[in-house]
């Protein structure tokens, strides 16, 4: 079985993965299902991101388009112009900045300004206005990190339909081939990090099966990111319909994760996950 890397390359940093990095979420959006319209306008979002880098977060993902389920899409201009003015700032503040995006104009627009990392739920597969593909963004860039995830169709029906039969394989062998259309690009193994895209066109059963199972995710070779924080399928075991509520139950998903072998957890609660992640490992300390 082949060994994740112990280290992701991104534009500015070598990212440490031999312990777990909490990525906290800085959405500029009106829309996104837990926290859409309260960091909308740039001071207010560099705030927030400086809040949950004091609370424990290692990245931070700057995010202009709700990719939530039925949510319809951003224009171009108006995306760039929610995330250009947060991410200028934000690289300033000396830690790891990731731009969540599926437009590889914006891709390019914050690489520029000197972003480190793309994390794509579309796994770079959709084109840009001009021609210009994700995969050209990421392969002529000398040094950035990306994250490719799973997603089964698109965010307006992955729910109406979601996949059907054993998800696992599904999810591992698209992520494997997309995984290799970059290494073929010229995008080193280091440089990229795997995500099976939790609530993303997936059953409560099939997003618990894919938690339960991610070695034979992390088999292909790659560092696993997990996204599980305040999802549905978290409020469909516990009762909790509001986001807001599944705090609890998000860390939990977030710590079975890591136990797991995912070394980056995508996160709303930055505080608590990092709080329980470092019982986490001084319990794990213990075993060793």
């Amino acid at each position: 079985m082949p060994t994740p890397s112990p280290v992701w390359q991104t534009s500015r940093f070598r990212i440490d993965l031999t312990a777990p990095k909490v990525m906290g979420i800085v959405n500029v959006t009106p829309d996104s299902f837990s926290d859409g319209g309260a960091y909308t306008d740039a001071p207010a979002a560099v705030r927030h991101a400086e809040a949950l880098l004091a609370q424990g977060a290692h990245i931070l993902d700057v995010g202009g388009e709700s990719t939530r389920p039925g949510a319809p899409p951003v224009p171009l201009a108006e995306e760039l112009a929610r995330v250009v003015p947060v991410v200028r700032e934000l690289v300033k503040l000396g830690v790891p900045v990731s731009i969540d995006t599926y437009k590889p104009e914006v891709m390019q627009a914050c690489l520029d300004l000197g972003a480190d990392i793309v994390n794509d739920v579309w796994a770079l597969q959709r084109p840009g206005e001009q021609g210009l593909s994700g995969v050209d963004v990421v392969a002529r860039h000398p040094r950035c990190g990306v994250c490719l995830m799973h997603m089964h169709l698109e965010p307006q029906r992955m729910q109406i339909a979601p996949m059907e039969g054993d998800a696992v394989p599904q999810v591992a062998a698209f992520l494997e081939q997309h995984a290799q259309g970059l290494r073929n690009a010229g995008v080193t193994a280091e440089r990229i990090v795997l995500d099976y895209g939790i609530g993303f066109g997936k059953t409560v059963e099939q997003n618990f099966a894919l938690l339960a199972r991610q070695a034979e995710v992390l088999a292909l070779g790659y560092p696993l990111l997990a996204g599980w924080s305040r999802k549905s399928s978290l409020g469909r075991v516990t009762g909790q319909d509001a986001a807001r509520e599944r705090v609890a139950a998000s860390v939990a998903a977030a710590v079975l994760a890591v136990e797991r072998g995912a070394r980056i957890v995508r996160v709303h609660d930055v505080r608590e996950t990092a709080d329980a992640l470092k019982v986490w490992q001084a319990m794990s300390a213990q075993d060793r």
